[in-house]
């Protein structure tokens, strides 16, 4: 029960990696906001979960749905310990002069401009408090970019950079700030990563990765769990690869 009595906020958590952190999170003893733009997909996770989790529908990229959210989660928890930022899309591998400026604009917001958002509607309630723990799931993209993946690997750079920074400002408020970058994995998103999902195509990616499989949305709650602990009340500012060695 290394969360036991802690409140968080996963974005995106009704599926894929962000489904393996909540239901971690709650094992371990917090209560969860299951915060989706598939609302009825966090209220069914939530209601299979039982009490520790509520359901909120929320666009991470719109600055009144966000605060929402925000607001919705104090009402309902009192306070909250832990926001992780997993809400996440990518464009489809395509050589970057080709990326649309809508899908250009999508992954900009969702994996960019929500990490701003989330942190104006709720660090001011961090700092009064003065603690307070919030978790960027970025990507080994973000360090070993793959080709075709331009804009998508770009965003995830800047999601490592906003962490570090993030970190270095909210020190003295008690807040750390920390991210993990996961290799591809068996959420949603793989067949948007790999363009078209195959036998060939799955062993051409796992090939690059030492361990031999695809990340699992338990390993990122494992991960997630550890990070926003007190067990981790020294460690901010990192970018911790959960990869299976894909970037050694």
């Amino acid at each position: 029960m290394r969360l036991k009595g802690k409140t968080a906020i996963v974005t995106g958590g009704a599926s894929g990696f962000g489904a393996g952190i909540v239901a971690k999170f709650v094992a371990e003893g917090a209560r969860v906001m299951i915060a989706d733009i598939n609302g009825d997909a966090a209220q069914t996770m939530a209601q299979q979960i039982g009490p520790n989790a509520i359901a909120q529908t929320v666009d991470v990229a719109n600055a009144a749905s966000v605060q929402a959210m925000a607001d919705a989660a104090l009402t309902a928890f009192g306070h909250l310990d832990i926001l992780i930022n997993n809400a996440g899309i990518s464009h489809m591998p395509t050589p970057l002069e080709d990326v649309s400026e809508d899908d250009f604009d999508r992954v900009f917001n969702v994996n960019m401009k929500s990490v701003y958002l989330t942190a104006r509607a709720l660090v001011p309630h961090m700092k009064s408090r003065k603690q307070g723990v919030i978790l960027n799931v970025a990507s080994t993209a973000g360090v070993s970019p793959r080709p075709r993946l331009n804009w998508y690997n770009a965003s995830k750079g800047w999601m490592i950079t906003a962490t570090k920074t993030m970190a270095v400002e909210l020190a003295p408020d008690g807040i750390r700030v920390n991210a993990i970058n996961p290799v591809a994995g068996e959420t949603p998103l793989l067949k948007t990563f790999m363009g078209e999902d195959t036998p060939e195509i799955r062993a051409k990616f796992l090939s690059t990765i030492p361990l031999g499989r695809f990340s699992q949305p338990e390993d990122m709650g494992n991960a997630a769990c550890f990070l926003c602990s007190d067990e981790a009340s020294m460690i901010t500012g990192v970018a911790m690869e959960v990869d299976g060695g894909r970037c050694i």
